[in-house]
């Protein structure tokens, strides 16, 4: 329906508007994840100025967007309710600490395991929650919402809905900011589409004097530059085993998200960022957030979509937004809180079209049913639970499936060679979900006295192999018959060697052939 024209090629002009148009959106983002975690809206700001900018500078992903995040935020609100802001500060920075560690030792390169039916339910998941959190800005603050007093009070969706003219106002001015977007770069793509979205709506809103919320209704966003602060908490183990639980999970949080993100802008931009190098960028820029009074952060895939959307390569994209957001802060605040709440949210609502992965309902009926099932499973953990969990969960279910699977591929034929040695040919991997399988294929009391496993076609991945290997010796063993194996791969001989007395079993030598080479070819 909607289809987003993206250049490959960076520029200044196309990184400067795109960094501003960002840098607005980031406003309203960073001060309501503020609220989410129980902090003052500066906390979220600064954050998202210092990751932004930080990351865009030393990251893996040039044109990816970092700030203040929902995903992070949920888990916060815990800690600043129990143990106050200044635990906060020293989590964030333990936090960066951690991930800094994950991109040296090089952990970065695991998010390939993730499979694409994650990939997939982790990008629809995202789109469905940025679309849930716009939804509190049609309805009125302080107010019991229409679920009151069922099961469902408090949710996301339990609002206050704003009624009458105020209702069709803001319906207006979110379609007219999104009619902007999607039909401006038809005429031209001069200058981003959302950035001019927003300025027209703000002056439509001025000019007709019309009654509808702004950013300044929210909070106000005025504030100095933010100093160095080092967490008022006690250097103590006990204050360690406070913290080291919630920074584990918000580094791997943001990790995921962060690296997850990348992978969806290395797709749109047809180029390859750097998943090790990104996990230091982001480790740097959380250490140094918590150290300033900073909220914490990882890649956004909101505002990434938006910067991408609006021509945004290269670092300088990235190192605009933040430093925008900075005299946003400093000096514009004025300006930025007279912008329309229903400008941000169309434009919100334009990202949520544009991520989400509308090509897997047409797809659904034709992929696996299984990786159907991981692709919804995935979006929905996303939307009730948090992003670690749901790829979590995704992971492991497909790793799941895959071994079931692959337990059902292994093959035993039996034959007699010349010799009068009983041979049995595997053909499949050996590894946990098909050891059974394996073992009940073999009939020592009906084999001859002499008997060869051939694994040409098979490999022994686990020590579940070894262990049914071990096993099927003892039962030739009682039987008086020997058992060989034949044709085993160096990396199953480094298994079975490294497994010692646990195989009871005679390794044949595997026969080595002579390969005619020619080095002038």
């Amino acid at each position: 329906m909607f289809e987003f024209r993206l250049q490959k090629v960076s520029s200044y002009k196309n990184d400067l508007l795109s960094g501003l148009t960002v840098a607005l959106a980031l406003v309203p983002e960073a001060v309501a994840f503020a609220f989410v975690a129980g902090v003052e809206p500066l906390v979220g700001l600064y954050a998202a100025f210092m990751v932004g900018l930080i990351t865009s500078v030393i990251g893996g992903r040039p044109g990816m967007i970092s700030g203040a995040t929902g995903a992070l935020a949920v888990v916060m609100v815990a800690l600043v309710a129990d143990h106050g802001v200044e635990y906060l500060f020293a989590t964030v920075v333990l936090m960066g600490i951690l991930q800094i560690s994950a991109g040296v030792f090089k952990l970065g390169k695991f998010i390939r395991i993730v499979p694409h039916p994650v990939m997939l339910g982790f990008v629809n998941g995202l789109a469905i929650v940025i679309f849930l959190a716009q939804l509190s800005q049609f309805g009125e603050a302080n107010q019991p919402g229409w679920l009151a007093g069922t099961s469902y009070e408090g949710s996301v969706i339990d609002i206050a809905w704003i009624e009458g003219t105020s209702l069709w106002v803001m319906l207006g001015l979110v379609g007219l900011t999104m009619a902007i977007i999607r039909f401006l770069p038809m005429i031209t793509t001069a200058v981003p589409s959302a950035l001019v979205a927003i300025v027209a709506v703000t002056l439509l809103v001025i000019g007709l004097d019309l009654d509808t919320r702004v950013v300044g209704d929210v909070a106000t966003i005025e504030g100095g530059f933010p100093s160095f602060h080092i967490p008022e908490v006690p250097f103590t183990f006990e204050t360690l085993s406070i913290i080291f639980p919630y920074a584990a999970i918000l580094a791997a949080i943001g990790l995921i998200e962060s690296l997850l993100t990348l992978r969806l802008v290395d797709e749109l931009t047809e180029t390859r960022g750097r998943g090790n190098k990104e996990c230091v960028g982001q480790g740097v820029a959380n250490t140094v957030t918590g150290m300033f009074g900073g909220m914490g952060g990882c890649a956004m895939i909101g505002q990434s979509m938006i910067n991408v959307n609006s021509g945004g390569r290269g670092r300088l994209s990235g190192i605009t937004a933040a430093m925008s957001l900075l005299i946003f802060i400093l000096v514009a605040s004025p300006l930025i809180e007279v912008i329309p709440l229903a400008a941000l949210v169309g434009v919100m609502f334009i990202v949520v079209i544009g991520t989400f992965e509308w090509s897997s309902f047409r797809i659904m009926r034709k992929i696996p049913r299984h990786d159907a099932f991981v692709l919804i499973l995935v979006s929905g953990v996303t939307v009730f639970t948090d992003l670690a969990i749901a790829v979590i969960v995704g992971v492991i279910v497909s790793a799941l499936v895959f071994a079931w699977e692959h337990a059902k591929h292994v093959r035993v034929e039996k034959s007699v060679d010349p010799c009068g040695s009983t041979v049995y040919r595997i053909n499949g991997p050996l590894f946990f979900g098909s050891v059974i399988e394996f073992g009940e294929r073999f009939t020592p009391a009906e084999d001859n006295d002499d008997v060869i496993i051939d694994f040409a076609e098979s490999r022994v991945y686990d020590h579940s192999g070894l262990e049914s290997i071990d096993a099927l010796a003892e039962r030739y063993l009682k039987a008086g018959k020997t058992l060989h194996l034949r044709h085993l791969s160096e990396e199953c001989r480094s298994l079975l060697t490294k497994a010692g007395d646990l195989v009871e079993v005679n390794v044949m030598a595997d026969p080595r052939y002579a390969v005619a080479d020619d080095s002038l070819a």
